[in-house]
């Protein structure tokens, strides 16, 4: 649609042309990759060249990239009881931080009473405190944390988790979906035993996605079973089209990487600064480490489903936070984890920007919110902010 701006990247971003470009050319080809003849080899090395641009993009093996049809189902698959890494003890019991995704939350394979959620403090950082107790309240457990948040942006601690954690005999899952490809990102490097990804967060298409395991990692069981395609983790033929537009995209993401962030960090600055300016916006977690793209406000009076219908109709895409919730505008589980209560909760409103978002765009959004803003905030008392 003419005229309309995008900020609502953390949902999903735009096609990369170089991922479009792959998936054509991978489309021509009619080989199973799991045939022998040339044409299924075809098909396979397409497949193979996309595993090794995971892997190097997060410093794996590619024997260890498992491709999936997105990051729901990357951490399903992740989410195992069983796991284990070298001659440690299996994980029986799955621990998970309150502010995680609803893939992650729903616990995967573990069964409901073994799956137990860590609070947070009031800026969104996992509580070590707690995490310490758990895990040293019962037997080793897996431990679901998310390198970055999808609604506020704030960037956890992640290796200092993983030495809690493997210090306490358990091991350390990561959702590095939101991450990947907006900050570094390296599986050997952050001590992660295992972690997830999902190719239309950074230029890829949607319904690809990959579990990426640390080295010496055992006791993944797949999720789907069948021919034994991916090395036995995941049958079913694999989507050839949509791995080759996923590691085209990595490829043209990883290049860009450091540049786009300094760039659209400073534009997400420029955002930060005119919502404070007009007297009617509060940042979430503004003091925190967060993404560099990533900007989750509130207002008071507003609820967020307003505001979000509010810059639809000025020609501006925004979010209330998780796109996961069939299209609908629920209050935020990561603000009550917060403890913001539910007035805060029901009001996020998510702007999140991305590699084509440009200084007019920051600035029609501003003043889309100025005029949205003074109407609906008019008379409210705005002392409810501060004691937030």
């Amino acid at each position: 649609m003419p005229d309309r701006i995008y900020l609502d990247w953390n949902a999903t971003t735009p096609l990369r042309p170089e991922a479009r470009t792959a998936m054509a050319e991978a489309w021509e080809l009619c080989g199973n990759p799991s045939s022998v003849h040339a044409e299924g080899r075809r098909a396979r090395r397409l497949i193979e060249d996309a595993r090794v641009a995971v892997a190097r993009a997060v410093g794996a093996a590619p024997r260890n990239v498992v491709f999936t049809s997105g990051g729901t189902e990357a951490n399903a698959l992740a989410l195992s009881p069983g796991l284990r890494g070298g001659a440690s003890q299996p994980v029986e019991r799955l621990l998970v931080s309150a502010i995680e995704h609803p893939s992650v939350l729903a616990g995967g394979r573990f069964a409901a009473e073994a799956v137990t959620r860590i609070g947070v403090t009031r800026g969104g950082l996992l509580d070590l405190e707690r995490l310490r107790a758990l895990l040293a309240s019962g037997p080793p457990a897996l431990v679901s944390l998310m390198a970055a948040n999808n609604e506020t942006g704030v960037i956890q601690p992640v290796a200092e988790v993983a030495e809690i954690v493997h210090g306490a005999g358990g091991l350390l899952h990561v959702d590095a979906i939101q991450a990947f490809g907006k900050m570094p990102f390296n599986i050997k490097e952050v001590g992660a035993d295992l972690a997830t990804l999902s190719a239309h967060k950074i230029g890829g298409p949607k319904g690809v996605g990959a579990v990426v395991l640390a080295e010496g990692l055992a006791g993944l069981e797949p999720l789907l079973r069948g021919g034994g395609q991916e090395l036995g983790h995941r049958a079913g033929t694999e989507n050839v089209a949509g791995i080759a537009g996923f590691g085209a995209a990595i490829g043209a993401a990883m290049q860009a990487r450091e540049a786009d962030a300094i760039r659209i960090q400073a534009l997400r600055d420029r955002l930060d600064a005119g919502l404070g300016d007009s007297g009617r916006a509060t940042i979430i977690a503004r003091a925190e480490p967060r993404l560099p793209n990533t900007t989750l406000f509130v207002a008071p009076g507003v609820k967020a489903e307003t505001a979000v219908i509010g810059f639809d109709l000025e020609g501006i895409a925004v979010s209330s936070g998780s796109a996961c919730s069939s299209g609908k505008v629920r209050p935020s589980h990561v603000l009550e984890a917060m403890g913001l209560g539910p007035e805060i909760a029901q009001s996020g409103v998510r702007l999140s920007l991305g590699w084509s978002t440009s200084e007019a765009d920051v600035d029609r959004c501003l003043e889309a919110w100025r005029k949205l803003s003074a109407p609906l905030t008019k008379g409210y008392d705005e002392t409810r902010l501060e004691r937030f």
